[in-house]
């Protein structure tokens, strides 16, 4: 009973690493919990380029990355206020 109410924690744990993810509001700076479109090891998303107006190519490969990642999870499948 007890190995299996852990294998049954762990097991949720991992479900709960793949599938909810947190956002830094790129604006207010609050974070905000949220469900994942799709499964990836990722949790916390932020804008490294924020309200300003830098276009991609000025970032660095690290923040384009960031970036990239943030638009896909966050702006394209995240009704923002």
């Amino acid at each position: 009973m007890k190995k299996s109410s852990i294998v049954l924690l762990l097991l949720i744990l991992l479900i709960s690493k793949f599938w909810i993810g947190v956002f830094e509001h790129d604006e207010f700076n609050y974070k905000v919990i949220f469900i994942k479109h799709r499964a990836i090891w990722k949790t916390y998303f932020y804008s490294p380029r924020g309200m300003s107006d830098l276009k991609i190519k000025d970032l660095t490969v690290k923040e384009q990355t960031e970036q990239i990642l943030f638009d896909e999870f966050v702006v394209s499948n995240f009704i923002r206020d």
